[in-house]
């Protein structure tokens, strides 16, 4: 399926290319702001390739001919909910947390959440790459 490994290239690009592009060529309160934004259309894009997929691998699992019942819950629809709880959690989830350790609210510092939300990024990464590697080996 093209959409995972379109959506692979979006995370790669956003993370590999386009946050540390704007850090290399601004000041640090432009680029976080941009970087913010760019992570912003990301988790919602995301949550729409994740559902997309969730509802395509269902489908191609169930309509296989000449292939045995599959269960209920087979790899690639694991490797999707994994990438759907790293976009919740590592955005929807610690962004919030994140404004407000930027306020001298909360309980972590903004370091602790932004390493928090890298590493939800990296493995919902490393996941959708798992997942188109799946989805076009066939």
């Amino acid at each position: 399926m093209l959409l995972a490994g379109l959506w692979a290239g979006l995370l790669i690009g956003l993370g590999a290319i386009g946050a540390p592009a704007g850090f290399a060529v601004t000041t640090v309160e432009i680029a976080g702001r941009t970087a913010g934004r760019m992570f912003a259309i990301e988790a919602y894009v995301s949550l729409a390739a994740a559902m997309l997929l969730l509802l395509l691998t269902r489908k191609a699992a169930l309509t296989e001919p000449d292939q045995p019942p599959v269960p209920a819950l087979n790899t690639n629809l694991l490797l999707v909910l994994g990438t759907l709880f790293c976009t919740i959690a590592g955005y929807f989830v610690i962004q919030p947390m994140m404004a407000a350790a930027r306020a001298g609210e909360g309980s972590l510092s903004f370091g602790a959440l932004h390493g928090l939300s890298a590493g939800f990024f990296a493995l919902k990464g490393l996941l959708v790459l798992s997942l188109a590697w799946r989805l076009t080996s066939r």
